[in-house]
């Protein structure tokens, strides 16, 4: 993640998503020289929480600064991101010194729509990714929510409702900070259409929409080719995302309605152009997260491609006010 961290501020880009893709979580006992420190200095293992008996009711513990007791079970994450908590504080502040806003992604396998063992495997995914995107500092927790499986879009809403509760009661118990933030999906048994994740995001705050264009686009049977189709998607979702517009960008194959494969953005018919336009003209304070197999090319393209359209804006508007200059200098 280091070298993540130098090759994106290298490139002169300055946000980096963190894919969480693996996540083994195992319990256990402390050892005898664990009894007395805290899940903070540990140095080898990420403990999440401590699993505690006061009295008999057991109690979850969250606070990274609890002593360990002697009769504690450690829940410990291995996600193949870091081995503990002091190399997320400095890569937090590598990111901060490099100008390069971090955020993570959970698995992308998450099942919220219903309430099986693997929908409480991703609620601890998303509470785990909430926890150490707070310690390396960074901004939002982008996560997709399941299928709709064999029940109906008001079930599987309304199932995702009470997880996400569940979910969001945590955070604010923790007192998490980075945002939630809900992906829209590409396909249409995935749960994740635009107006399906705002109506969530109505419902919790600090739960805010992650637009993906290409997904978005596939959904849609390809709506996003002009500059307006985009404007309208930005204004759709601002009242929504506070400051700060994060968003996802690719190229797309797509038919009837249902994303066939991400793509390179050449590859595909969703055109970045369109979008820079409207970029250039609103200037909305946004992260644009390159999804493209071609990472790091894509998202140097996407630069270039913004840098050169606000070239042409700014070189147009200046000609435009030399124009009207020079006319005033006539009429004087």
């Amino acid at each position: 993640m280091k070298d993540g961290i130098e090759d994106v501020h290298g490139l002169g880009l300055n946000a980096m998503e963190v894919q969480m893709v693996r996540v083994n979580v195992s319990e256990r006992p402390p050892d005898d020289e664990e009894v007395g420190i805290t899940p903070r200095d540990l140095e080898n293992e990420l403990v999440v929480e401590i699993h505690r008996k006061k009295g008999k009711k057991p109690v979850q513990i969250t606070n990274l600064d609890e002593k360990i007791k002697e009769d504690d079970v450690l829940v410990c994450l291995s996600s193949g991101l870091v081995q503990n908590y002091n190399e997320l504080a400095e890569l937090g502040l590598m990111g901060s010194e490099l100008d390069v806003q971090l955020s993570m992604h959970t698995p992308y396998y998450i099942d919220l729509a219903s309430d099986t063992d693997l929908t409480r495997k991703s609620m601890d995914s998303i509470r785990w990714a909430g926890l150490l995107t707070q310690e390396m500092g960074g901004e939002t927790v982008v996560t997709h929510l399941g299928l709709y499986g064999n029940v109906s879009r008001r079930e599987a809403t309304q199932a995702i409702t009470d997880n996400l509760e569940e979910i969001v009661n945590w955070w604010d118990k923790n007192k998490i900070e980075p945002k939630l933030g809900l992906e829209t999906s590409g396909r249409k048994e995935v749960f994740g259409g635009l107006e399906e994740i705002l109506e969530l995001c109505d419902k919790f705050s600090n739960v805010v929409p992650v637009v993906n264009f290409a997904h978005l686009h596939a959904r849609t049977g390809g709506m996003l080719r002009e500059p307006e189709d985009f404007a309208e998607v930005f204004d759709k979702v601002k009242s929504y995302v506070g400051d700060l517009h994060y968003t996802h960008f690719s190229g797309v194959e797509h038919e009837g309605g249902n994303e066939k494969r991400v793509t390179p953005i050449k590859k595909g018919d969703l055109r970045f152009e369109p979008m820079a336009e409207y970029l250039a003209d609103a200037n909305p304070n946004s992260v644009i997260i390159s999804s493209s197999p071609l990472l790091e090319h894509d998202a140097m393209y996407m630069k270039v491609i913004y840098e050169r359209v606000l070239t042409k804006r700014i070189t147009k508007d200046t000609k435009v006010k030399k124009g009207k200059s020079s006319k005033d200098e006539d009429d004087d």
